[in-house]
């Protein structure tokens, strides 16, 4: 019996310093499901392209090289030229709303390009198992890549008194709101189109093939008015016109410019003759930014 013993408390013992040599797991603590945790999903996701984005000064340069070659040496170089159809309007002033959009295009663009990359590199994997609803991870990227563009957007606003476009309160509060409801529309396309496509190459081909014949249809270089018939039925058929068109409005409302040069320059969009209000273009370029946030959703909850 004192020998039985002995042994049992020399394994208690021995078990004793085999516990104490083995380190102490980790907790791992699960956030609460529901309206708050899917919340906090959209938080993180939105947190998470703000930080990508600072941390990457070049792309900010980089991105904002075509606005600026539009606006300074296309816009300062056909000056002359055009200066006899812009009634003496600079055609700097002329086309900033639509170096302001293709500023906010182009960023937008890239943060639905980073979902591509994250699918390449396994990161998205992790993402969509999540405890959360994958809505909650598209709406996140969504409005994160949307912010980033609206910054990038404000940067391009700085720059209107140089083309001579007014600081005016109402016009700035005016085109900052367009830019952020443009930016969340394309960034949804992108993360639409971004479900599909797995390789990046792929990606920015199709995005391109997309977004620069939209630039120009728009009307962002031209007048929307006395249009070829063909001409006319694309651009109204373009989304972005319905946000290079308020924009616009936006700007010379706010300059002093003759009557005759607002009808030739800004005669505004119209449908079988009705002028189409701001209100109502800008309400178009929100509902085609929610209809294609419904199809990405759809997209990424049928993806595996």
């Amino acid at each position: 019996m004192a020998t039985r013993a002995r042994t049992e408390a020399s394994g208690a013992a021995a078990g004793a310093q085999l516990q104490a040599r083995v380190p102490e797991l980790a907790r791992v603590r699960v956030p609460a499901g529901g309206t708050r945790g899917e919340l906090r999903a959209i938080k993180v996701v939105w947190k998470r392209e703000l930080i990508r984005f600072v941390r990457d000064p070049l792309r900010i340069l980089t991105s904002l090289m075509q606005p600026f070659l539009f606006l300074f040496v296309l816009g300062t170089g056909l000056s002359r030229i055009a200066s006899a159809g812009t009634h003496g309007v600079n055609l700097r002033t002329f086309v900033y709303p639509g170096v302001l959009c293709m500023a906010v295009m182009f960023t937008a663009m890239f943060s639905a390009a980073s979902l591509v990359w994250d699918r390449e590199f396994g990161f998205l994997r992790e993402m969509m198992v999540a405890p959360v609803r994958r809505s909650s991870l598209v709406l996140g990227k969504c409005l994160g890549g949307a912010t980033v563009a609206g910054f990038q957007g404000v940067i391009v606003l700085c720059l209107a008194g140089l083309v001579g476009v007014p600081y005016a309160p109402g016009l700035i509060a005016a085109v900052f709101g367009l830019q952020l409801l443009l930016a969340f529309t394309i960034t949804a396309f992108g993360v639409m189109v971004a479900a599909r496509i797995s390789q990046i190459q792929s990606f920015m081909a199709l995005m391109q093939m997309a977004i620069m014949p939209m630039f120009f249809l728009s009307g962002a270089l031209f007048p929307v008015s006395g249009l070829p018939r063909w001409l006319e039925v694309l651009n109204r058929l373009d989304p972005l016109t319905y946000a290079v068109d308020p924009m616009r409005r936006a700007v010379f409302a706010h300059l002093n410019i003759s009557n005759g040069a607002r009808r030739a320059l800004d005669p505004g969009v119209t449908w079988w003759g009705w002028h189409v209000p701001g209100l109502v273009a800008a309400a178009v370029v929100a509902l085609l930014g929610l209809a294609m946030l419904l199809v990405a959703i759809f997209e990424f909850s049928r993806a595996q």
